[in-house]
């Protein structure tokens, strides 16, 4: 018999009301609809949460409230969920297509039990939600807890992880802890999955986009703490040559 994984779309905003609608469309065209839908939200100040409410989405949990930030908020999203995977789709994020999530249960199909990661590729678009790029780093055809020693090769919302496997995220890191959260989950998983298909469209407006430098200095602390720091060092030199290079 085919798998049938359930998956829980965790979505985190905060004053998202002018991209929240995107997310919740393509969650609401899937054509695999064995999933729960939760919205974490931050106390939101304006219609997000109403905006979500109207959208027809079936909740299965949908909460509102201060929290500790972002990473605080997935937390609580962890806590609620009852699927077999994880899918953190932030606000102005969407599926790539209406099949994505098909796409993926296909993959799985002639596995005998779910891998502990299912990942993908990821595809850039502004806020008009017109195709940018594809993302610069490619997602290799195997993945292990090492490969993000070369950089975050896998976007935190193409990679999907077995909810039994999955950690709480560490709240020292403010802006990378999703680099730490997906090492931590590779690190306890022997079974890593590439679908080959793009499999969100990522908004290019993120946290850690506007708080840049602050992100950089902090994915470091992680890398280091995962890989140590001598490694740490030389890899970074590396990726300021491979920059220069692609110029």
């Amino acid at each position: 018999m085919a798998l049938q994984p359930k998956f829980s779309i965790i979505t985190v905003t905060y004053n998202a009301g002018d991209v929240i609608g995107h997310t919740l469309e393509s969650v609401l065209s899937q054509t695999y609809t064995n999933y729960e839908y939760l919205l974490i939200d931050g106390g939101s100040k304006d219609d997000t949460v109403e905006k979500a409410k109207a959208s027809g989405i079936g909740f299965a949990h949908i909460v509102s409230e201060r929290d500790k930030g972002i990473y605080d908020a997935m937390n609580k999203g962890i806590a609620l969920a009852t699927g077999d995977y994880l899918c953190f789709l932030n606000a102005g994020d969407a599926f790539y297509s209406s099949d994505t999530l098909q796409k993926i249960v296909d993959t799985v199909a002639g596995e005998s039990e779910l891998p502990h990661v299912l990942y993908g590729e990821t595809a850039e678009v502004n806020e008009a939600r017109e195709f940018v790029r594809m993302r610069r780093l490619k997602a290799p055809e195997k993945l292990n807890w090492r490969s993000f020693k070369d950089g975050m090769l896998v976007c935190h919302q193409a990679f999907y992880a077995r909810r039994d496997i999955a950690p709480m995220y560490d709240l020292k890191y403010r802006l990378s802890s999703d680099v730490d959260w997906c090492i931590k989950v590779m690190k306890a998983s022997t079974r890593l999955v590439k679908i080959d298909a793009v499999v969100v469209n990522y908004l290019q407006n993120g946290l850690s986009l506007k708080h840049h430098r602050a992100s950089l200095i902090e994915r470091f602390k992680v890398m280091s703490n995962h890989y140590g720091l001598l490694p740490t060092i030389g890899r970074h030199i590396w990726f300021v040559l491979r920059a220069v290079i692609k110029r």
